[in-house]
């Protein structure tokens, strides 16, 4: 009898796909397994196994699986089911979550291969072009080669559209090949070449190797790391580190193994950086113990806790009390933060405490690595705790007991492109409550919709309003920008107060920290005379200089432009930089002070792990004595010797046309002003803006968070916003303008006739045009206790309807849920 598999491929499908299980497969096959399967013209893919059944499709004609990868599956229970939650509730495919969530050294695919002709002749009627020629003659020198490697070999740009020429003459064959991602680190290993029984033959050895210093140096040095003349059990000893020890060359180890003194074996090795637990969790003070004993209470009654604790308030010391008591349970732990730069500051924390039962998991880190995590937790290698960014929630966890979402109110939990555009925190929630988890919520400045969520009961809520040690929190002060560039005492892009502050607090040796949330030099580059703008061919957007590069840069497609020389639209030479950026900050920091060492930190200086984790440590160890740098600076880093922090411009955060604008900028300013003063004294924020009289602002100065939110419930209340309202953006993209404008509004006229006055738009988005395709938005608001599963059939039924135009179909549609 025939058996069929329903399998979740890595494409946007809106359904699963059925394929025939061979019959020697049958027995091995289960749910959760890796399979190889052909789809498409001559293209495989790894596909996951999700249902086994006798039914055929009755609309298409099965394939056959072509191979089991997995002698047992590769996700846990309830993966499949959390993938189709986040399929469902984010309205994307389950292959795009599947795409998201597994390594990609899980994920097999195939690989074109080309291969010459060896039987073609050129004949005089259809002669080779140049660069055919070029191309073929790079490929007689292989069997068989990759495109990629036949590109790199020729120097041929563009080699596809000759290829297919090729093809047309017979002049070359192609072929798929599964190629496999993932490659276990191995390591050589030395031991003797007999066991401590025949100790005793050593002492002929000795007197063998007499004559041969070094020979005999390495095996003393052997002896010595292995234990092999102590009783017990034998150490192993690498290749590498013997080496080192004896400080001689290969050449005298191949000595030892030519005589069979020393053989080598090869042994695999986990690429899992861990170490020993040398610590005991520091003790809590009495308002740290009062608020692990509320947050263990209100577990009792509620699945989730949001813990607003100021900043500095010492939350970290109370998730590390809290997850010792969830390992004595014998259950997993997660712990999420927003930036890979604060897993580099936990890590060293977590290690002392937890030792080999951490592990690290982020998007700096190799393929090789981030497989070797996820087949630690599915082995059960002893992992109990995963601190990581929001991709982590995908990790084949056994029995989660504890979900802690630390800064919760991160938009960076926020996955924005490519599909799944899910949210880490609320995916948590749900990912918790198939374990049967707790979830902590911590944050000195709570999203609304998280702190509602607590007034209103649904989840429990506990507050530290006490700083570590009893410090105070920093006194803010203001630098109107405005009136100081009238009265022409701020010629710069630091005030004078700042200026004085800052000084006085280097010359006693403590560390400023500048905060703009802006990268690059200049934000924009403008004529003097005309006012034109250069802006991005492909986007837009205006581009924004880098010095460093001396180019101009798209921080949204990437594109980079020469610097014009004169205006293309008056012809004048004064082309002129306006703004600043955490580049120009620096250059202008290094003028001001030009005896200390300057570190920046943005997306330009942090683009390897290594370089996260080397700013920090450098500041952390006094090595650099300002940190200058955007949002990266304001999540929860922990620096004991900051007592300045400036926030060089307030008025861009609060200006930016989003109904959460207000909300984020108090969060960023709150934050960043919580770096100051963490443990020697009270510490001072300076921040400028043009315009002092803003509530926000006073909000700010007093550490005003329930003013904050007062002012902004009462908003969103009266304009159907969060926590009021469900948010879905629909964008539509496509190259022709016009054709996008027609179809934009066809479509939200028939959306209106669903969903009717919920529906606005379609509007332009703030940047209308990314990477040549136009975009426009269409906003729909739903009441909170609708249901998503029926919203996501009626925009479908309506995407479905659309499509009978065939003009529809090259327009790109997607959705986002609960946008940020």
């Amino acid at each position: 009898m025939f058996q069929f598999a329903d399998v979740i491929l890595p494409l946007p499908l809106s359904k699963y796909y059925t394929y025939r299980i061979p019959e020697e497969l049958q027995s091995d096959m289960r749910p959760g397994c890796r399979v190889i399967v052909p789809f498409g013209r001559k293209k495989y893919y790894t596909a996951i196994v999700v249902h086994i059944h006798p039914y055929a499709p009755a609309d298409y004609e099965t394939k056959d699986i072509l191979t089991l990868l997995d002698e047992s599956p590769i996700l846990r229970r309830p993966q499949l089911k959390f993938w189709e939650w986040i399929a469902e509730y984010y309205l994307c495919s389950v292959g795009d979550v599947y795409k998201a969530a597994l390594p990609s050294g899980l994920k097999l695919e195939s690989e074109t291969l080309i291969s010459p002709n060896p039987d073609y002749e050129e004949d005089e009627d259809n002669r080779l072009k140049d660069r055919e020629a070029a191309l073929l003659d790079t490929l007689s020198r292989h069997e068989k080669i990759s495109v990629q490697d036949l590109e790199k070999e020729s120097g041929l740009r563009n080699i596809l559209p000759i290829v297919r020429t090729l093809l047309d003459k017979e002049a070359v064959f192609v072929s798929e090949q599964v190629k496999t991602k993932y490659r276990p680190k191995t390591e050589v290993y030395i031991k003797m070449s007999f066991g401590k029984e025949r100790r005793d033959e050593l002492r002929g050895i000795f007197e063998q190797l007499s004559s041969v210093k070094k020979q005999l140096k390495l095996l003393m040095a052997y002896i010595d790391m292995s234990g092999f003349m102590q009783r017990g059990e034998l150490r192993e000893v690498s290749k590498k580190e013997l080496l080192k020890r004896a400080d001689v060359t290969s050449v005298v180890l191949n000595g030892l193994l030519a005589k069979g003194i020393l053989v080598s074996y090869t042994k695999e090795i986990s690429r899992i950086v861990s170490m020993d637990s040398a610590e005991e969790a520091h003790h809590l003070n009495e308002f740290q113990k009062k608020a692990l004993e509320d947050i263990i209470s209100t577990f009792h009654n509620k699945d989730v806790t949001l813990l607003h604790g100021v900043t500095s308030s010492g939350k970290t010391e109370v998730y590390i009390h809290l997850i010792q008591e969830v390992l004595k349970q014998n259950r997993q732990v997660l712990y999420l933060v927003p930036e890979i730069a604060l897993t580099t500051q936990l890590t060293g924390r977590l290690q002392k405490v937890f030792g080999k039962s951490l592990a690290i998991y982020h998007s700096k880190f190799s393929d090789n690595e981030r497989v070797e995590v996820w087949n630690s937790l599915l082995l059960d290698k002893g992992i109990k705790i995963i601190l990581g960014v929001r991709s982590s929630i995908f990790l084949p966890f056994k029995d989660l007991g504890l979900v802690i979402v630390d800064e919760e109110h991160e938009n960076t939990y926020k996955q924005q492109d490519p599909a799944p555009r899910y949210h880490a925190r609320n995916a948590a929630i749900i990912l918790a409550s198939m374990h049967g988890a707790k979830v902590l919520l911590g944050t000195a400045t709570p999203s609304i919709e998280s702190y509602y969520n607590a007034l209103q009961g649904k989840f429990g809520l506990v507050e530290m309003n006490s700083r570590y040690e009893g410090m105070e929190l920093p006194e803010i002060r203001i630098a109107n920008t405005q009136e100081l560039r009238r009265q022409r005492q701020m010629p710069g892009n630091f005030s004078p107060l700042l200026l004085k502050l800052s000084s006085e607090a280097l010359k006693r040796g403590e560390q400023v920290i500048l905060f703009q949330n802006r990268r690059g030099f200049a934000p924009m580059v403008e004529c003097k005379l005309c006012a034109w703008v250069p802006k991005c061919k492909h986007c837009d957007v205006s581009l924004t200089y880098h010095k460093r590069y001396n180019q101009l840069v798209c921080h949204y497609c990437g594109y980079t432009y020469e610097i014009p020389r004169q205006c293309p639209a008056c012809g004048h030479t004064s082309i002129e930089i306006r703004g600043f950026g955490t580049e120009r900050i620096e250059e202008d920091a290094e003028q001001c002070f030009p005896e200390y060492k300057i570190a920046r930190m943005d997306l330009d200086t942090t683009r390897t792990r290594k370089a996260y984790e080397q700013i920090i440590e450098d500041f952390q160890q006094r090595k650099s004595q300002i940190l200058i740098g955007t949002q990266m600076v304001t999540k929860g880093l922990d620096f004991d010797n900051v007592s300045v922090v400036g926030i060089l411009s307030a008025d861009t955060m609060m200006n930016f046309p989003d109904f959460r604008a207000h909300e984020r900028a108090f969060q960023l300013m709150a934050q960043v002003a919580g770096r100051a003063g963490r443990k020697n004294h009270k510490g001072t924020v300076v921040l400028q803006t043009a315009h002092p009289e803003y509530p926000l602002i006073h909000q700010i100065i007093h550490h005003d968070y329930q003013g904050m939110y007062r002012t902004q419930i009462a908003e969103r209340e009266q304009f159907s916003y969060p926590p009021f309202f469900r948010l879905i953006y629909i964008y539509l993209k496509h190259r022709d303008e016009q054709l996008l404008n027609s179809l934009s509004r066809t479509y939200a006229a028939c959306l209106k006739q669903v969903f009717g006055k919920r529906i606005l738009g379609p509007d332009n988005p703030p940047v209308a045009r990314i990477q040549t395709l136009y975009i426009r938005k269409i906003i729909l608001k739903i009441e909170n206790r609708a249901s998503m599963p029926k919203v996501k059939d009626l925009l479908h039924q309506v995407q479905d309807e659309m499509l009978k135009d065939d003009r529809f179909k090259s327009v790109i549609l997607y959705y986002d849920v609960d946008p940020m």
